[in-house]
């Protein structure tokens, strides 16, 4: 699946990585943000991916953490330009703020927060450190601002990154790109393909079955 509008495939990763504790992170999969015109139009061949990465997540005894923003209909928690615009979105309670019917993340941890990064005044990172993870890998939306919020804060707080490129998406194919060549080679973070990341999960169950 390539939810970057047909653009040349880039080559990020360095190399394979087989990280121990880790965790799956589901970013913003929610139905407000499928709103946008170019998000619609992959929003099923993205959480598709991100539903089998979940799977296999469990099969492999990876850490699953659904990630929501929700905001208080009374402005409470209101960003400057949601203010500015005088218009709520994935407002607590409303369907706006509900995931797509069809993502199946099941029992998965939720964290709730109110601004780009799921580290920002959340419990991630404790949740994080309970669980002895020290990798993340990253799915879900935008790609150019909650996705690469949270993974500038993994790595502030010594995490390794994975992106996964075909479960992750933006509101501007050339912004999807840009983002993951940015976080690759500013912050040395692995950018892979959903099927990378299964082939991983696989050997580490094969190892552990062993």
């Amino acid at each position: 699946m390539d939810v970057s509008a047909g653009a040349a495939r880039p080559s990020f990763d360095a190399g394979p990585r087989t990280p121990r504790g880790e965790a799956l992170l589901v970013i913003d999969l929610q139905r407000d943000y499928f709103a946008d015109g170019e998000l619609e139009r992959c929003r099923a061949d993205l959480v598709s991916a991100v539903n089998v990465l979940v799977r296999s997540a469990r099969e492999a005894e990876v850490l699953v953490v659904e990630v929501r923003t929700e905001h208080d209909p009374g402005r409470s928690t209101w960003t400057l330009s949601m203010l500015e615009d005088d218009s709520g979105v994935v407002l607590a309670g409303t369907e706006g703020a509900e995931p797509p019917a069809d993502l199946e993340t099941g029992d998965a941890t939720t964290i709730t927060k109110t601004r780009d990064s799921a580290f920002f005044d959340t419990s991630l990172r404790e949740l994080l450190t309970r669980h002895g993870v020290a990798h993340v890998t990253i799915t879900g939306i935008s790609t150019e601002s909650c996705v690469a919020a949270t993974a500038r804060d993994a790595f502030a707080h010594d995490l390794t990154v994975t992106l996964v490129e075909d479960a992750t998406a933006s509101i501007d194919p050339r912004l999807h790109e840009q983002t993951l060549r940015q976080l690759a080679h500013q912050y040395r973070q692995e950018v892979a393909s959903s099927r990378a990341v299964l082939r991983r999960w696989a050997t580490r169950r094969g190892a552990e079955d062993a």
